[in-house]
């Protein structure tokens, strides 16, 4: 519905009476959009949003989710596939955050901004202008040459949509660079007269492509004749009253200053028209100035204290080189912490506690506000400062009622000049908490005159947070680059979200070998079994129907066991656990602990996949990774099951040399396990020796992932180590569906998971490695004489079934369905299965011992012919 905007309260009536202007377009419009006047060549007038919180405080819970809800709209209008190959760009400086929030909102997408900041180094991919902005060069900078170069839909974000020449001008210059077939635009409002609304339509026809609009609301300004010079004259005669009441010479810089009503009329300004500005001169008036809505607040420069928000290493502050999905889930993950100590920097009487971004840094501030906001009892608001001159006028009529002003501190390209906070003096805020990022940190921050000067004259308090500039590492002095990890449905059949691969992409090389020959070349020394991939082992329908059976048998049990070795992570490790698993038998049990977090409290973990190999250490580069992207402090290592303790010795041991060699520190070596019979670990779910129906198969339970390879002639010393995504094996797939019979089963096991973490927070869990003892007993009784070749548990059994030479299977008395499977997988090897009375495990597998092609005794050399 269509209605004409015309209410006394609305803080673009003063514009509208003045000038003859007229808002006209959907309800709602003008509790979104104020008006005001700036001095510009092209356009007098403003539309100022009280939604997007540059010009006007507003709860960052508000901002945030009228872009995150925009984000929805655009993935509801994509669908999930296309969705996932999209790209999201914003404009500067203005809709920097919001494009970032409509990213979120899509959830799978890349998000850039355009730039007014050159970054040496980096070759821009793109760039456009601005007609009617009084600063108009945007770049667009991505770290990645490729972000722009795939043909998924580009969607485009800006806070308005008005006449679409800004929009117009960036998909005509980058789809004759990146040419695709589908472009979204989106606008928290669509202001576009008649007269341009069918050009969108137009330029669709014009490059062949779809070209389709999202906005929060729609409507248009209607402006009479004349408005320009109208608008320009009032400017004018403002700004030189209130030059004029700041004293002769004096720059206009941020006080309250009273003028009289200079249009006939003034009946209808019952106060009379306020102009809101503060000179240099007049600051010190400002400091003892009677309280009011109209006045500056009577505040005493205070001292200006500094918060360590302790910002992730390596992360981007925001979209001006790319933001990925990985980085968000970074970025969630590190938010409750920030949030918790700008909360304990805040003075605890505070009221009202504002966060002010800088320009471009839009996005890092409103995350940050909006995870504060739940924490304290204030009021708290954001708003950031901005390069755009615009006329302060205080009265409730007016969108923007006051003005501070200072110069630049960042350097700018374009030189020095003027910056503006508007409806901050005067706003009653007890705290104020400046965002800079570390490129604005200079000198000019901490002027006399400077933006923190300017802010104590109107806040008792004011908190600096600088968050470090993202850089990025493009030259080739620089060390390698470590790609991103890798996510599904690129890369395994997990979705995106529940893991990223440390790993490089083997898929096209060929690693397979038989069973028999690999384990030959192993026990003979010519070979390490990670250089190579056994067969992958296709189970037959009876084999599956066990699986089944096992799994909707144990899923209960295991669920519990996932409760309970997260909730132990939660509590005694980490808040916020970066959940790392050592690919692959690994690898389910993080998905299942991070699903558990979200079920449970809501919190998405990050959760990625490492290689280690006995004998060679885990992924050193993977460990670099993380201590560039992560608190090193903050990193929980997850396996599926303890055997022996050979891989929580190993890493251990590759720890402890890794941080010597890099000088990195904060790992803590220790597992945490779903199941620990070996009694290697102190934080796990269950110390029982029971099926865990994701050891019966191989890739088929783990995202189609193999087991992982290292091999010089594959593996360089700046690479991850490999592994290979068997995507043909997708229809013998039942990786998700294991996790969802699993997290299924949470609810019911809630009260289980509580009694059971109370009595282990109280127990002593300190390892026995009676496990390692019972090896190491076996494998002399046996006549092995080596503790390899000697798997203990039912999860190390199943692989030596599936992908080593197996000489017979130790089974304890009484072992019931458990081993239904390992029968099964016997009778199929031809592999003796006998029952032993004393057994800390469930059963023990053995390796052969001294294989060669046709031994059978254990010391290698009795022959089958």
């Amino acid at each position: 519905m269509n209605i004409a905007v015309n209410n006394e309260d609305w803080s673009g009536s003063w514009v509208a009476e003045r000038l003859g202007v007229e808002l006209v377009g959907d309800d709602g419009l003008r509790a979104l959009l104020g008006l005001a006047l700036r001095r510009n060549p092209k356009r007098a007038h403003l539309l100022v949003s009280n939604v997007l919180g540059k010009h006007v405080p507003q709860s960052p819970a508000v901002v945030y989710g009228h872009g995150f809800g925009l984000g929805r709209r655009v993935r509801e209008l994509l669908g999930d596939e296309e969705a996932a190959r999209a790209v999201v760009v914003g404009y500067a400086e203005t809709a920097t955050g919001l494009g970032h929030s409509v990213a979120d909102g899509i959830g799978l997408a890349p998000y850039l901004h355009s730039t007014r900041r050159p970054v040496p180094g980096v070759t821009p991919a793109g760039g456009f202008e601005e007609s009617h902005s009084h600063a108009t060069s945007h770049l667009l900078l991505p770290e990645d040459p490729e972000l722009l170069a795939g043909e998924g839909p580009l969607v485009l974000v800006d806070d308005e949509f008005s006449t679409g020449n800004t929009v117009l001008n960036t998909i005509r210059d980058l789809h004759a660079r990146y040419p695709r077939k589908r472009y979204v635009v989106v606008a928290l409002v669509d202001m576009r007269s008649p007269e341009d609304a069918g050009r969108l339509a137009d330029l669709a026809g014009e490059i062949g492509a779809r070209v389709d609009l999202v906005a929060g609301a729609s409507g248009t300004v209607k402006l009479p004749e004349g408005v320009l010079e109208k608008g320009q004259a009032l400017v004018a005669k403002y700004e030189e009253s209130a030059a004029a009441a700041g004293g002769p010479g004096a720059a206009p810089s941020g006080l309250v200053a009273q003028f009289p009503a200079p249009l006939t009329g003034a009946a209808r300004d019952p106060l009379g028209a306020r102009g809101c500005v503060e000179s240099a001169a007049t600051a010190e008036r400002a400091r003892t100035a009677p309280a009011g809505p109209q006045a500056a607040d009577d505040r005493t420069t205070p001292h200006v204290t500094t918060i360590d928000l302790h910002w992730p290493h390596g992360l981007p502050d925001g979209g001006r080189h790319g933001f990925t999905p990985a980085h968000r889930i970074r970025l969630e993950t590190a938010l409750p912490a920030m949030a918790a100590r700008l909360a304990e920097a805040l003075p605890p009487d505070a009221r009202r506690v504002l966060t002010l971004g800088f320009e471009e840094l839009m996005y890092a501030p409103l995350r940050v506000a909006r995870e504060l906001e739940p924490l304290v009892a204030a009021e708290v608001r954001y708003s950031t400062t901005t390069r755009s001159p615009v006329l302060a006028v205080d009265d409730p009529g007016y969108a923007i009622r006051s003005r501070l002003v200072f110069p630049a501190h960042d350097n700018p390209a374009d030189g020095p000049g003027e910056r503006y906070a508007y409806n901050v003096a005067g706003a009653g805020f007890d705290a104020v908490v400046v965002f800079v990022d570390s490129a604005g940190d200079t000198p000019e921050l901490h002027a006399p005159d400077g933006l923190l000067a300017r802010l104590g004259a109107h806040a008792p308090h004011v908190l600096l947070a600088v968050v470090p500039s993202y850089v990025p590492a493009l030259t080739e002095e620089s060390p390698a680059m470590l790609p991103e990890p890798l996510r599904g449905p690129a890369f395994s059949s997990y979705p995106p979200e529940d893991v990223g691969w440390l790993l490089q992409d083997l898929s096209d090389v060929t690693l397979e070998a038989p069973t028999e020959e690999r384990e030959e070349a192993i026990q003979s020394g010519g070979a390490h079994y990670a250089e190579s991939l056994p067969v992958e082992y296709q189970p037959s329908e009876r084999y599956q129907a066990l699986f089944h059976a096992a799994l909707e048998t144990s899923a209960a049990r295991i669920a519990q066991a996932v409760g309970v070795v997260t909730e132990t992570v939660l509590a005694e490790r980490a808040a916020r656990p970066v959940l790392v698993s050592l690919a692959r038998a690994g690898t389910p049990v993080g998905v299942l602990m991070r699903r558990w977090a979200r079920f449970r409290y809501g919190v998405e973990l990050p959760h990625y996949a490492v290689s280690i190999v006995r004998g060679r250490g885990i992924d050193a580069n993977a460990l670099r990774w993380l201590a560039a992207h992560h608190d090193p402090r903050d990193v929980v290592f997850v396996d599926g099951w303890t055997g022996k303790g050979a891989i929580t010795r190993e890493l251990a041991d590759a720890v402890e040399e890794f941080e010597e060699r890099e000088g990195v520190s904060g790992f803590d070596p220790e597992i945490a396990v779903l199941a620990d019979p070996g009694s290697c670990v102190r934080t796990y779910g269950t110390r029982e020796d029971f099926l865990i129906p994701s050891a019966c198969l191989n890739s088929t339970v783990s995202g189609l992932i193999s087991r992982t390879v290292l091999r010089a002639d594959l593996v360089g010393p700046d690479d991850f180590h490999g592994a290979k995504f068997y995507r043909e094996l997708a229809g013998a797939d039942v990786s998700v569906a294991f996790l969802d019979a699993v997290a299924d089963r949470f609810g019911e096991v809630v009260d289980a998971v509580d009694a059971a973490v109370k009595e282990l927070a109280v127990a002593d869990r300190t390892p026995t490695w009676e496990g390692w003892a019972a090896v190491e007993r076996i494998s002399e009784e046996y006549g092995i004489h080596d503790v390899n070749l000697v798997k203990p548990g039912v999860g190390e059994t199943t692989r030596v079934l599936l992908r080593r030479v197996p000489w017979k299977i130790l089974a304890r008395a009484g072992a019931g369905a458990d081993l239904d499977h390992v029968r099964l997988l016997a009778e199929q090897r031809g592999v003796p299965v006998e029952e032993v009375g004393e057994l800390p495990y469930t059963c023990v597998g053995l390796i052969h011992p001294q294989y060669t092609r046709g031994a059978t005794g254990a010391d290698g050399r009795a022959v089958n012919v």
